[in-house]
């Protein structure tokens, strides 16, 4: 007997990660399948994307020929088996609200960007805001005071809660933060105190976005750095501090966020472009209706 789902893939590129995502579409709605995400590691993007895809395949027990549909998002463009693309910021928003039912607000954590944008109930971005070009605030830049300190990523969340105060640390510009974390080392100041103090600088910059788009609650936290317990921590005392009433939610694949938005984007091109090629000839929608993100 036929699978009657329609199984779709996502693949979010980033800087430093290949997130890849399954969804089936079947008579109950989506469903995610599986997860999984490929540490790049100087290695071509597009064969990390590959090795991606398959580990996810494999994860779901499922032969490639049975994905309908495979959508890029990110800097996934160049990815060469994939049937579409989709933004990054659309892919996030349709990932947090499948993750977190009712989401309207969305923070985006990655590598060299973060970014904050409202959403409404059919996760449509309706304003945004992101950080400028200077790294602080990132996880790379995160993963370097890190490295520095001496600590496993895992360990970075756990320490910052615990410590019992902050040690103040820029939050302007990435080279006077790590100046700054450099100064604190050689001063003695303990590595739980520093690193909160780099959680508060790093809250300080994404509550102000957040302010900027008038952002409303719940607020979904996504990309690589939402498994950071204690930078979750830093931003809830952060808005509390500033009077936004915001509950903070995470999920256990907010880091594959955008690659399930992707996927899920996928099933709604793929039945537009189904609808599209039944239709009698004469009435038929045009790629630029079935290709929307936003329809």
């Amino acid at each position: 007997m036929s699978d009657p789902r329609v199984i779709t893939a996502g693949i979010d590129v980033g800087t430093g990660a290949v997130k890849a995502a399954l969804v089936a579409d079947g008579p109950g709605g989506h469903q995610q399948l599986a997860v999984h995400s490929e540490r790049i590691h100087r290695r071509d993007p597009a064969v990390v994307a590959e090795v991606a895809f398959q580990r996810v395949l494999a994860r779901a027990g499922l032969a490639r020929e049975v994905v309908a549909y495979v959508a890029s998002t990110g800097e996934g463009e160049a990815v060469p088996f994939c049937n579409g693309h989709f933004y990054g910021m659309t892919t996030h928003a349709r990932g947090a609200s499948f993750l977190v039912p009712g989401a309207r607000a969305v923070v985006d954590m990655g590598a060299l960007h973060t970014r904050v944008f409202a959403v409404d109930e059919s996760s449509r971005v309706l304003r945004h805001r992101m950080t400028s070009q200077c790294a602080s605030g990132t996880g790379q830049f995160l993963e370097n005071i890190a490295r520095y300190l001496g600590v496993r990523l895992d360990e970075v969340g756990p320490l910052s809660l615990a410590a019992a105060r902050a040690e103040n640390c820029s939050s302007i510009c990435a080279v006077l933060a790590e100046t700054d974390v450099i100064n604190m080392v050689s001063r003695g100041i303990p590595t739980g105190e520093v690193l909160r103090g780099v959680h508060e600088s790093i809250a300080q910059r994404i509550v102000k976005l957040l302010g900027g788009i008038a952002a409303e609650s719940p607020l979904v936290l996504t990309g690589g750095l939402a498994r950071d317990s204690g930078l979750r921590g830093a931003i809830e005392r952060r808005l509390a501090d500033e009077g936004l009433a915001l509950e903070v939610h995470t999920h256990t694949d907010s880091a594959c966020a955008g690659a399930i938005g992707a996927a899920l984007w996928a099933s709604v091109r793929h039945e537009r472009m189904s609808q599209a090629k039944n239709r009698p000839t004469g009435d038929h929608l045009t790629e630029a209706t079935w290709s929307s993100p936003r329809s």
